[in-house]
């Protein structure tokens, strides 16, 4: 059986990404996908996401050079979030930050 047919995808046709360094386990970003966007990923093994304020695909790294190669797709046991393993290379911040979480609330 098809394993993206099991996703569920919200009302507008995202997924939520959440992206970790494979080898250090840090969490680098939060993203969205859409169907395309997933099959784009699963097809060539580099991240696209889908802008969500650009209203379209957005192959990361593509402008930067700060490309991230996925190494694993996993899912959550609701089908409702996805969680990437990528091999980034550079930062994967647009501030220039290695990691979009680098500010402390608590």
């Amino acid at each position: 059986m098809d394993k993206v047919s099991e996703l569920k995808f919200d009302e507008r046709g995202f997924i939520p990404a959440v992206v970790q360094d494979v080898q250090t386990k840090e969490v680098l970003m939060v993203a969205y996908m859409n169907k395309e966007s997933l099959q784009r990923t699963l097809t060539d093994k580099k991240a696209c996401y889908f802008s969500r304020s650009r209203q379209k695909l957005w192959l990361k790294g593509e402008n930067s050079g700060n490309v991230q190669n996925v190494k694993s797709i996993r899912y959550d046991c609701d089908a409702d979030t996805l969680l990437l393993a990528v091999e980034q290379t550079g930062v994967a911040c647009h501030t220039g930050n290695k990691s979009c979480f680098y500010r402390v609330l608590t």
